[in-house]
């Protein structure tokens, strides 16, 4: 079982915009629990508490992340 993170916990994160062509690995997003595919531009989320809790989110997911509620 994963343990939830507070979406506040991400207020304070460096993020920096992973264009299509760096996108070289399938990565999990937190947001939706679903697959970033190779050769998809996403989100990468460093938490400043946290830098070992860097994320990869879609886009949207990490635009919406205080609207919705991570997929179980």
């Amino acid at each position: 079982m994963t343990k939830r993170i507070p979406v506040d916990f991400w207020a304070d994160a460096e993020t920096r915009f992973v264009q299509p062509y760096e996108a070289v690995k399938l990565y999990l997003c937190p947001g939706c629990n679903r697959d970033i595919e190779r050769g998809v531009g996403h989100i990468v989320a460093v938490p400043k508490e946290a830098v070992d809790l860097r994320r990869h989110w879609h886009r949207g997911c990490w635009n919406g992340r205080s609207t919705r509620t991570p997929r179980d």
